[in-house]
């Protein structure tokens, strides 16, 4: 059982609740956007890390991480990529991913918003872990954690917190 941290768009902002809420986490991703490196120093003082560059970051995250990254943990095959879309609106290349690599877990950013959705064309989750930064037009900065078990993702859980309150 491996007990995972998911975060993205954090476009250099690391916010002081990501520690408690990553504590005890094996590995924390990052689903691109990271902004600066300095995010990725402090996400490895928790955990292992694994991310993605998304569409905003310059050459030297691009040049320590993949824009596709795909793996498996505890079973489960995992596809990450920035911008992907979601559920029944794939972008194409993500829609030829999946089909060729099948994953069980299928993760991207980008789009500000918090989203799990299963998909059960591809039988397989969806997560977009919404922003976990302070730039962008969302109202709440989120982080997600949850479990992966024989195969499986479980116990997922939410951190939501107010923009405006975000030092809180």
């Amino acid at each position: 059982m491996k007990k995972i941290g998911l975060l993205s768009d954090t476009h250099g902002f690391f916010h002081p609740r990501i520690p408690g809420f990553f504590a005890g986490c094996d590995e924390i991703w990052h689903a691109g956007d990271v902004g600066s490196l300095s995010v990725i120093d402090q996400l490895e003082t928790l955990a292992v890390v694994r991310a993605v560059y998304g569409n905003i970051d310059g050459q030297e995250i691009r040049k320590r991480f993949p824009e596709i990254n795909l793996f498996t943990v505890e079973g489960l095959k995992v596809l990450m990529i920035h911008i992907g879309g979601y559920p029944g609106r794939y972008l194409p290349k993500v829609r030829k991913l999946i089909e060729e690599h099948r994953p069980g877990l299928f993760i991207s950013g980008h789009s500000h918003i918090l989203k799990v959705m299963p998909d059960q064309r591809h039988h397989l989750l969806h997560i977009n872990p919404g922003a976990a930064g302070n730039s962008g037009f969302h109202k709440s900065i989120t982080l997600v954690r949850f479990k992966i078990e024989n195969g499986r993702p479980s116990d997922l859980e939410i951190l939501d917190i107010d923009r405006k309150k975000r030092l809180a």
